[in-house]
């Protein structure tokens, strides 16, 4: 049995779940969340609680149950918490900015970086401009649908992957870069 899969989910106050052939869908303060279970896998809800169950041992069905549970559960923070990724951009002449549906990245190239922010995404930011290597431009992006949130989060940061020997780039907040020694010169004498 799956460990997770096997757990219930508590339904908060003020969240509706509906399933109908399939699709499960939730509803809270913050908005709706739509997601189609896999074949072999049943979700029902059961006076406060969502519970999850699978019809054989497959390998595959196994692995659906606890995903399964867990994007429910997943769905069920989204409408009443929500989901935030807050992110840093080090490096001399950095920052970003929000100019109408878009994320504008200045990070080191002849361009700006121009990134569609998509619908459901909001992104705010905290610190416009970076100042030296020390003081990064922060930015927070927030979301009900926790999978739209890291892939956007993710997309941010490959605009420019921080570099190992200044750190400059985009990173998440708290993120810790290895970094390398520079070029070691010899001295004056020899």
């Amino acid at each position: 049995m799956s460990r997770i899969g096997k757990k219930p989910v508590a339904i908060p106050s003020g969240v509706k779940i509906d399933v109908k052939n399939r699709v499960v869908s939730v509803t809270g303060p913050k908005g709706t969340l739509n997601f189609t279970h896999p074949h072999g896998v049943s979700v029902s809800v059961d006076g406060g609680q969502v519970c999850v169950d699978r019809s054989s041992d497959a390998a595959q069905q196994r692995a659906f149950h606890g995903l399964t549970r867990a994007l429910v559960n997943n769905m069920i923070v989204g409408v009443t918490e929500g989901y935030k990724q807050k992110m840093e951009v080090y490096g001399t002449g950095y920052g970003c900015a929000v100019a109408g549906n878009s994320l504008d990245l200045t990070v080191g190239y002849s361009h700006q970086i121009k990134l569609p922010i998509p619908q459901g995404i909001k992104v705010t930011i905290d610190v416009p401009q970076a100042k030296g290597d020390e003081t990064p431009a922060r930015l927070t992006i927030e979301g009900i649908d926790k999978q739209l949130v890291g892939q956007f989060a993710r997309n941010v940061k490959d605009a420019r992957k921080p570099e190992p020997y200044k750190g400059k780039g985009v990173r998440y907040e708290g993120e810790q870069i290895r970094r390398k020694a520079g070029k070691a010169f010899a001295g004056a004498g020899g």
